[in-house]
């Protein structure tokens, strides 16, 4: 019997979680008399800091029974997806040719989407979307772990998702190989018992066909061969959007497939009256997200807009230009088009975002040696479970 885990990570930031948990499902299964194999695939080339991406772990019971299941251009019937940060939920928008896609999408019907998250399941679902089969929601409880490549923290996250999916799919793995695992190659007890607990402590929803985000992701069709155009014609993205009403103004071309949105933890919000319009943020954005208004002020479009944090760093300007959580947010509207319709109402929108700090907890990144402790203990305060113990 085949069966294969989907772990989908943050690129850079989580790459080498990804990596332990799909590496640890292979050695977990050889233990039981298996055979497998783990594989990463980038969702961006190179892989970007915050891109989704991807690592794979696939086992069976035989040699031939892994080549055959592998024979494909990547595992679309998996046991499990994994999301070790639950802003995935929205979708993953990791090719530019594939769209927004749903976080469920690789899922078999009735298989397990595992989510590490302080939100509950129903929380959870208003980004999950629908699908026309029922599956499991479950919720392995803690905050978004950035062990990769750049911040390394041991809090335990991957052996706490791996006791999760013994759990979720014991035909894959089961909780004593995964132990076992664990002595050998982590070589610590406390890592043990950690993912004991998590066997035992994970909340897993069944999640009906007609629950979740109503949202119809990105679809296409693939062209037959009759329809294919003659010669080599790649129809060219325009250098300039026109836009009624924006003399002035300039909006980008953008490619109208490619929704970035999805790949975004946090979001830029601009205070419009203390901008200067000196064009650096603008400049430096590398996705192009930002547009030009008539007045010469610079407005993020959400649809393109990452989330890398760029434009914070660079702005000149004291709090002109603020990273706040994508959890504050419900869509992806304009922000200068609500500035110039109640200039004193977006001010007032604006500092609330910024100061909301029971959604803003979590920052961009890490800006100092020591914040990633600081904000465990922060929610450790709050009384949320950062870790299994």
């Amino acid at each position: 019997m085949t069966g294969s885990v989907e772990v989908v990570y943050r690129g850079i930031f989580q790459k080498h979680l990804g990596q332990r948990i799909t590496r640890g499902i292979v050695l977990a299964s050889w233990k039981e008399g298996k055979v497998g194999i783990s594989f990463g695939r980038y969702g961006d080339s190179p892989e970007r800091n915050g891109i989704p991406a991807k690592s794979f772990a696939v086992v069976a019971d035989s040699e031939e029974e892994l080549q055959a299941y592998l024979s494909r251009y990547e595992p679309s019937n998996n046991d499990v997806t994994v999301a070790v940060d639950d802003s995935l939920c929205k979708g993953v928008e990791s090719w530019a040719w594939y769209g927004l896609q749903p976080i469920n999408k690789l899922t078999r019907p009735g298989g397990t989407v595992l989510v590490t998250s302080i939100q509950t399941p129903e929380e959870l679902l208003k980004d999950c979307h629908r699908r026309d089969a029922e599956w499991s929601l479950a919720v392995v409880r803690g905050i978004a772990s950035f062990s990769g490549l750049w911040v390394y923290k041991d809090d335990h996250t991957d052996v706490r998702v791996l006791g999760a999916i013994a759990k979720a799919a014991p035909h894959v793995v089961k909780l004593e190989s995964v132990e076992a695992v664990i002595r050998d190659e982590w070589k610590d007890e406390l890592k043990v018992v950690s993912a004991r607990k998590s066997y035992e402590r994970v909340l897993v929803r069944k999640v009906r066909s007609e629950e979740g985000n109503q949202e119809k992701p990105y679809e296409f069709q693939l062209l037959k061969w009759w329809e294919m155009k003659e010669g080599l014609v790649i129809p060219a993205i325009p250098v300039r959007q026109q836009v009624e009403g924006w003399e002035g103004g300039y909006r980008p071309g953008r490619n109208p497939t490619f929704k970035k949105f999805a790949t975004r933890t946090m979001r830029p919000v601009v205070d419009f009256e203390t901008c200067t319009k000196c064009t650096i943020c603008w400049l430096q954005c590398p996705d192009s997200c930002f547009d030009v208004t008539p007045t010469g002020h610079y407005d993020a479009n959400m649809e393109a807009c990452c989330g890398c944090g760029v434009c914070e760093a660079v702005c000149p300007v004291t709090d002109c230009i603020t990273m706040v959580n994508e959890q504050a947010f419900e869509d992806n509207a304009g922000q200068f088009d609500m500035h110039q319709k109640d200039p004193a109402g977006y001010k007032a929108w604006l500092t609330g975002k910024i100061k909301d700090k029971v959604i803003t907890h979590r920052s961009h990144g890490f800006r100092y040696r020591g914040q990633y402790e600081e904000e465990l203990a922060q929610m450790a305060a709050g009384g949320d479970e950062a870790s299994g113990d």
